[in-house]
């Protein structure tokens, strides 16, 4: 007898703990494509707080880091039970797919964002893109170079704010390697964020960490990136260094940085 009381009340303790946690829908196919590494890579999961909202919630799309050629979607537990609903996306990567097929991909599932997140609870007038590492240069390049969303019938200046974490802003280094060019040969193409830069885009929060810890210089880049944005006219560029954090240890405080711009927003 007591054994299956307790049975049951770890049973109910679960149940109680998954609400607490909130709901994530794993595995939604947000593409058209039909060949066989899509059908099995683009795919996004969204989460929703277990709090009842009588209102559409803030929406925060995150973009997996890994170098544009490893890396899996998951729900940061920091962006769990803020009053937000949050989509972590997959996305195809090199070298099996060119960097503009990334690139397609991450358009695309910004656009089933913009399309279906109200039937989970979100507010498609609130959507914030933003990602780490090679996240955040893909949040980047979906920020400033208009193409890429126009593809898929979204105006990239209707995404309320981005927050690229530790993003690449010139070339990407693993688009460079497969060009030959090695990772401490800076080149800015139109694969550099930095190549895009206009004074006519929504928010952009440039997070990374300390200038000595980070990733290849990846500070230096977002400080001119932010100093360009500046000169082209834009006022909302800010940009933010997390003293003693190195390139993957800055994500945790990054996210309090994301949160703060979103209650602004």
């Amino acid at each position: 007898m007591r054994r299956a009381v307790f049975t049951l009340f770890l049973a109910m303790f679960a149940a109680v703990t998954a609400v607490a946690q909130g709901i994530t829908r794993k595995d939604i196919r947000y593409t058209v494509k039909t060949d066989s590494y899509s059908q099995e890579r683009l795919m996004l999961d969204v989460y929703t707080p277990s709090a009842v909202s009588e209102r559409p919630l803030p929406v925060v799309v995150w973009f997996h880091g890994g170098g544009l050629e490893g890396g899996h979607k998951h729900i940061p537990a920091e962006l769990k039970e803020k009053g937000l609903v949050v989509v972590a996306v997959n996305y195809r990567l090199l070298p099996r797919v060119t960097v503009d097929c990334i690139l397609d991909d991450a358009a695309e599932a910004v656009a089933w964002v913009f399309s279906h997140i109200s039937e989970y609870g979100g507010d498609p007038s609130a959507i914030v893109v933003s990602g780490h590492s090679a996240g955040g240069y893909i949040s980047m390049m979906l920020c400033l170079r208009k193409s890429i969303l126009e593809k898929y019938g979204v105006d990239a200046d209707s995404v309320r704010m981005y927050v690229p974490f530790s993003g690449q802003a010139i070339s990407h280094f693993n688009v460079r390697k497969m060009q030959g060019i090695p990772p401490l040969q800076p080149t800015i193409d139109e694969y550099a964020p930095l190549y895009w830069v206009r004074g006519d885009c929504p928010p952009l929060v440039l997070v990374c960490g300390d200038r000595e810890l980070e990733l290849y210089g990846r500070y230096d880049e977002n400080q001119y990136l932010a100093r360009m944005m500046k000169l082209c006219g834009h006022k909302s560029t800010f940009l933010y260094e997390i003293g003693g954090h190195g390139h993957g240890a800055m994500a945790g405080p990054g996210f309090h940085i994301l949160l703060d711009h979103i209650g602004k927003m």
